[in-house]
């Protein structure tokens, strides 16, 4: 080993700011052990201050408050009916066993808390053990000015959201603005929050960006340390244990408890994706932080770590304009009048199926002469006119930029033409017969309650109208991702793993950069934050176990 001269000490190191990187160093100072967390971007939050924020975690407290009936027993027949036996049993029982504890600490001793999203199901509602109610809780909105000098430094999503505050249970109504009462109210009711807001010179956050805000505020109150632009070069180690991080500024910091791998998965790196995902594969079509380059993985790998489902991705249909950050298509499959197809014009999926599964069904149904990637989003006049789409309100244009991105065509023959789709006539003639009767026979599109979420409950079926009326629209979609979801094999307390199945002594992974406990599969919403912060919390009750061990002698 080479020497290094050690410039600073702290028990836990954690590499990567976003959820996972946070609540590793919030559940050290928690136990009363010094932390810091490094981050290679200039921005803290990574890719869960772009996300929705919310975590999926069954049992939790907030379930209880809310009288779910949620128990141990359900959520494993669940997982059981998902994930399956891609994961061993002894990591899942370990989330749902973390995960509601760490609910409750972060509740009970930091400003981290969470609200019950009502009524946002489970991904897979109808399996056993999945709840039509749903087991999703998102954070309480936040005073971005709490933060002080620290806002300027969060890495900020930029959602198309006009100045409106909005949390995931108001999009759902504010989806149907045009359409319910209960649209209107919602509308109302953000709309004078807004204002409050203003007048009281308040900065609101929602979403991720509340979380991330959350737990910045937390650290800093707990006495957590943060540093920017400090990307990692090297695993220190001593006896075959990680001792700690060298820097690419040539700093070295010393762990004395262990070192917390939290920097998230491989989305940017094209040679990693081309190498590991299906093709074809792009960077453009991920809604992941720019500092996801693999750099866990090569990390880990270079001290002999196993990995494990690094041919998957956390799913999400995108729309990629040219020269603008992709668009996530998650409501906007659920309206009513709209259809995706392939090349040929031919419907092969349901499009308000869980974006995750979408994903899937655009690979597996991927050929050579019916192309899937990309597919086309075609949506008429008059859902255009009804519902938000791409970030854009009931009847507002699309932006001028998108003038060569988006096909118009006054009649369905003529797009069919546009977009060499031959036989896209016949299948909007099947799909307007299926709407008609409010029950879509090829794909089931508005069986399941999950389905319902973002449809019209104005209608017979919430996720089908014909399309009927022009001018008609055709949008190219990507299978984009929200990030790679292999990584470092792990235990059940987060520690990484030899091909062998022995820990590497010192080194814990969380997040994205280690496999996911939810297998090749995505349960519910927020099952990538949820086990990302409850394995980070894991592993350093870990260390603190045996700090507490040695010390007893």
């Amino acid at each position: 080993m080479t020497e290094h001269v050690t410039e600073h000490d702290y028990d836990v190191v954690v590499v990567g700011s976003g959820a996972a990187g946070f609540a590793a160093a919030i559940t050290a100072r928690l136990r009363g052990l010094t932390a810091l967390v490094v981050e290679k971007t200039d921005r803290y939050g990574g890719s869960s201050a772009l996300s929705g924020g919310a975590i999926w975690v069954p049992g939790n407290l907030h379930l209880d408050a809310a009288g779910l009936g949620d128990t141990y027993e359900k959520a494993r027949a669940y997982l059981d009916a998902t994930v399956g036996d891609r994961v061993p049993a002894e990591r899942q029982d370990a989330y749902l066993r973390h995960g509601p504890r760490m609910v409750r600490e972060f509740h009970e001793r930091t400003e981290v808390r969470f609200m019950y999203t009502p009524g946002y199901s489970d991904y897979f509602p109808e399996a056993l053990g999945g709840m039509a109610q749903g087991r999703s809780i998102e954070p309480q909105i936040m005073d971005l000015k709490r933060l002080g000098p620290h806002a300027a430094t969060m890495r900020r999503a930029g959602l198309p959201t006009y100045g409106l505050t909005m949390t995931s249970y108001d999009f759902r109504f504010l989806n149907m603005v045009g359409r319910t009462w209960a649209g209107k109210r919602r509308a109302l009711r953000v709309g004078l929050r807004a204002v409050g807001a203003l007048a009281g010179r308040r900065k609101l956050l929602s979403l991720g960006e509340a979380l991330i805000a959350r737990m910045r505020y937390s650290l800093d109150r707990l006495g957590g340390d943060l540093w920017l632009s400090a990307p990692v070069a090297e695993l220190l180690t001593e006896d075959g244990r990680v001792t700690g991080v060298r820097l690419d500024d040539g700093r070295t910091v010393r762990a004395r408890s262990g070192v917390v791998l939290a920097s998230g998965g491989f989305s940017h790196d094209q040679e990693l994706r081309e190498k590991h995902l299906p093709a074809p594969t792009s960077t453009a079509w991920t809604h992941a932080s720019e500092g996801q380059t693999g750099d866990a993985l090569r990390l880990g790998e270079e001290l002999g770590a196993a990995t494990d489902l690094l041919d998957k991705v956390w799913g999400a249909p995108s729309v990629c304009p040219p020269g603008e950050k992709p668009f996530f298509l998650v409501a906007d499959r659920g309206i009513p009048g709209m259809v995706i197809v392939n090349a040929a014009g031919e419907r092969y999926a349901n499009e308000a199926a869980p974006y995750h599964e979408f994903v899937d069904r655009m690979y597996a149904c991927d050929r050579p002469e019916a192309t899937t990637v990309p597919s086309w989003l075609i949506l008429d006049a008059r859902s255009k006119a009804r519902y938000i789409f791409a970030g854009l309100f009931p009847g507002q244009p699309f932006p001028k930029g998108w003038k060569d991105f988006v096909v118009e065509a006054d009649t369905l023959a003529d797009l069919s033409r546009r977009i060499d789709a031959r036989g896209l006539e016949a299948a909007i003639s099947r799909f307007n017969g299926f709407a008609e009767a409010g029950r879509d026979e090829d794909f089931g599109r508005g069986d399941s309650v999950y389905d319902r979420y973002y449809g019209d409950p104005t209608l017979k079926n919430p996720n089908l109208a014909p399309l009927d009326k022009g001018p008609f629209y055709a949008i190219p979609v990507h299978p984009g991702d929200i990030g790679t979801k292999g990584g470092l094999v792990t235990d059940p307390d987060a520690r990484v793993l030899r091909e062998d199945g022995t820990p590497i002594p010192g080194l814990y992974a969380a997040g994205n950069c280690s496999a996911a406990v939810m297998g090749e599969t995505y349960p519910g919403p927020g099952a990538t934050i949820g086990p990302a912060m409850a394995f980070a919390w894991a592993a350093v009750n870990t260390m603190a176990e045996e700090r507490d061990a040695e010390a007893a002698g």
